[in-house]
């Protein structure tokens, strides 16, 4: 009778223990990340193998990641040990499941490290043996040696927790794809709304000053191709920070660029952000433009110079850009005040908080703008200053 009693014990055991695994796989087809994942497997391990500790332990490079646990006792929830110091590393690195009977019998267990523990018995199963991700471990308070079917169901259940987060991180690259067309979504519609903005008001400030309908088809359209050109420079940029000097020879371009030697320019690496690039992208396009219909590159002996430093105004560190035009007609004070006049006087100045000026000389147009360092506008570690 009691051989019977022992047998139909141990055959319920069974039942209950294929019920759990059963009810683990459909558990964890339903995980959407690996914390998912190591809460259904920690729990559902120990019910199933009857162990008195269970850790889930992912793989992170060169390194065991004891990820969660379920135990009579505290293991090492939330550490780290290298591959090579712990027998859940030596189950991944080799792609076997360990069993071990006797802890302090095996060489391959950091003695030291299980001693504050109530662990004597073990059995370690990788998570994808050929190329193992995570390894599942069951852990006994009393010695034994864990029944051939224990181990067969753990292995199983490892089977299914590779494919658990698999899917898992899966679901974590849609849903990260997902976040970031959201993001580029709405961002491509703030820009946009920007860009019509700013083309809306060139239009209208444009077609103010447009003494004829011919004045304000070239003015527009040239000042919309300056910022076509500033947001394209911006996209190779992946609309991050550029650097002055980019932002200076993409404005030049459309009249030789700095290759031109009738261009002079030089100073230290200074960090835009995008806002910034663009204003100040339009700045040196008007200044340009004039040069080219008014100033010195009428002339073939004309010269523009374009200086930039960092120094201190009123004791605040400030970015000073110098335009300066020699070699050219004589220059007059304008009678009246276009579009481009207004942009270089105030618009990128009151932008930045600084100012800036135009001073008419005989001998060549300059122009000078000051405006402080700021999270627009920042000095970059390293120079790019021409010999």
């Amino acid at each position: 009778m009691l051989n019977v009693a022992n047998a139909e014990r141990s055959e319920q055991a069974d039942h209950a223990a294929l019920i759990t695994l059963v009810e683990t796989i459909e558990a964890l087809s339903a995980t959407r990340t690996v914390e998912d994942v190591a809460a259904v497997v920690r729990s559902a391990a120990r019910r199933m193998s009857g162990a008195d500790g269970v850790c889930f332990v992912l793989r992170d490079g060169d390194q065991c990641w004891y990820l969660d646990e379920d135990a009579i006792g505290p293991m090492w929830k939330g550490q780290r040990f290298p591959m090579t110091a712990c027998i859940s590393g030596w189950a991944m690195l080799h792609g076997q499941t360990v069993v071990i009977p006797d802890i302090y019998a095996d060489d391959r267990i950091p003695h030291d490290a299980y001693r504050p523990t109530f662990v004597k018995s073990l059995v370690m199963t990788p998570v994808r043996p050929q190329d193992p991700i995570a390894a599942i471990g069951a852990y006994w308070a009393v010695g034994q040696t864990p029944s051939p079917d224990t181990v067969i169901r753990l292995e199983a259940m490892a089977r299914a927790t590779a494919a658990a987060i698999e899917n898992a991180r899966l679901y974590a690259s849609l849903n990260e794809a997902l976040e970031r067309r959201t993001f580029l979504l709405r961002e491509l519609d703030h820009r946009v709304k920007n860009t019509l903005a700013s083309v809306q008001s060139i239009a209208r400030q444009t077609l103010r000053a447009a003494p004829s309908p011919a004045d304000f088809t070239d003015s527009f359209e040239s000042r919309l191709m300056g910022l076509s050109r500033a947001h394209e420079l911006l996209t190779r940029q992946a609309w991050g920070r550029t650097d002055l000097r980019d932002v200076l020879e993409t404005a030049l371009q459309p009249f030789g660029g700095l290759a031109d030697p009738r261009f002079t320019a030089r100073g230290p690496a200074i960090a835009l952000t995008p806002e910034t690039a663009v204003a100040l992208h339009m700045t040196l396009h008007e200044l340009m433009v004039n040069a080219a219909k008014h100033g010195a590159l009428t002339a073939a002996s004309g010269q523009v110079t374009v200086v930039w430093r960092i120094e201190d105004v009123d004791g605040v560190p400030s970015l000073a850009l110098d335009w300066v035009e020699r070699g050219g007609p004589p220059v007059f004070v304008p009678k009246r005040q276009g579009f481009g006049t207004k942009l270089l006087e105030r618009g990128v100045a009151r932008d930045l908080g600084g100012e800036a000026k135009l001073t008419y000389q005989p001998k060549g147009l300059s122009y000078a703008l000051r405006a402080p360092l700021s999270n627009r506008i920042a000095a970059s570690a390293t120079s790019r200053v021409p010999a």
